[in-house]
């Protein structure tokens, strides 16, 4: 497992900073699904950007929960950014709950995805229990009283 620290200033979108993005885009191989994809398009061949609301101009409309489990298309990767709390699902998404983390995990199996990168407060997602072994954490340093951003890069 292979553990790195970024710094870099925090963003309103976590993918408006530069060295997250940069990051995420050389993790990411073949197609890739982008779910809670927010206002960011990421420079990548194969993204398809999922999110529940249509001014962030996604690919799809939808919750990810109800996209994946009726998903037919196969993926190589899948980034998890949904807002990291219930104040910033408020924020993005008006008051929507807009996460169902152990139903997405388990269609994201179901699918066969074999790389999840996952962003947030926490450092587990998938887990062992669902047959996926940790590759990498990346912690992003913010400096201040700004909680880091955790990223992990998870393998089937």
């Amino acid at each position: 497992m292979n553990l790195v620290f970024i710094k870099t200033p925090l963003k309103h979108f976590t993918f408006e900073a530069p060295k997250i993005r940069q990051w995420v885009e050389k993790k990411c191989y073949g197609n890739t699904l982008n779910l809670f994809a927010g206002k960011i398009r990421l420079n990548m061949v194969k993204e398809i950007r999922v999110d529940k609301d249509p001014i962030y101009e996604p690919d799809v409309i939808s919750d990810a929960y109800d996209y994946i489990k009726s998903c037919k298309a196969k993926f190589n990767t899948v980034i998890l950014d949904p807002p990291y709390s219930y104040r910033k699902s408020i924020e993005y998404y008006k008051g929507h709950f807009t996460s169902k983390f152990k139903l997405i995990a388990d269609e994201i199996k179901r699918l066969g995805i074999k790389r999840v990168i996952s962003f947030g407060y926490h450092t587990t997602f998938m887990g062992e229990v669902r047959g996926y072994e940790l590759k990498e954490i990346c912690i992003f340093g913010h400096s201040g009283s700004q909680h880091a951003t955790l990223a992990i890069i998870e393998e089937d």
